[in-house]
């Protein structure tokens, strides 16, 4: 199971230097090219999967893949792109340990970090934009978990039965 990064995050200090994160897509296209670039510029070392590799495959398949190789710990995150963005983190989240979020800008992508320790960033091919998906990253990358939500995002992992409150019924 991958390992949160309790208490690494810093106001607007990249936690991304020196991590390896898997990217993936369905298609290749200048927004994909252009985040892998700039992860590449901030030092992360990308590993590519699907046609961003050469290899088609179809959201589907590349959402499995990125969650797998985030899951098994080969990847300390991962970012995934799609037309909408939903199949491929739909598909993520079909593996165990995963929690893939889809964001469609920077205040979304903190969110889902800080809060949910989201592990594998969707994104939108058909409505992001190259300069707000790079904005969505960098935001993605410089944000952690926050120590207060530990004992909530561990709840997403093994979840307790729910108990009716008292007064309800059911």
């Amino acid at each position: 199971m991958p390992l949160p990064l309790w208490g690494r995050a810093g106001s607007g200090t990249i936690l991304g230097v020196g991590m390896k994160i898997a990217v993936g897509s369905d298609e290749r296209t200048h927004v994909t090219d252009a985040v892998v670039d700039h992860l590449r510029r901030v030092g992360v070392e990308v590993e590519l999967h699907g046609p961003l590799n050469d290899r088609p495959l179809d959201w589907v398949d590349v959402g499995r893949v990125v969650g797998e190789r985030v899951a098994s710990g080969a990847c300390q995150q991962g970012v995934l792109f799609c037309w909408t963005g939903t199949g491929v983190s739909i598909a993520a989240n079909k593996v165990p340990g995963i929690r893939a979020a889809l964001c469609n800008d920077a205040q979304t992508a903190r969110g889902a970090r800080k809060w949910n320790d989201a592990n594998v960033l969707a994104m939108s091919l058909r409505s992001t934009p190259e300069a707000v998906a790079k904005e969505i990253v960098d935001a993605w990358l410089e944000t952690g978990p926050d120590e207060a939500e530990r004992e909530t995002i561990a709840r997403v992992e093994h979840p307790r039965p729910t108990v009716p409150r008292s007064g309800t019924q059911d």
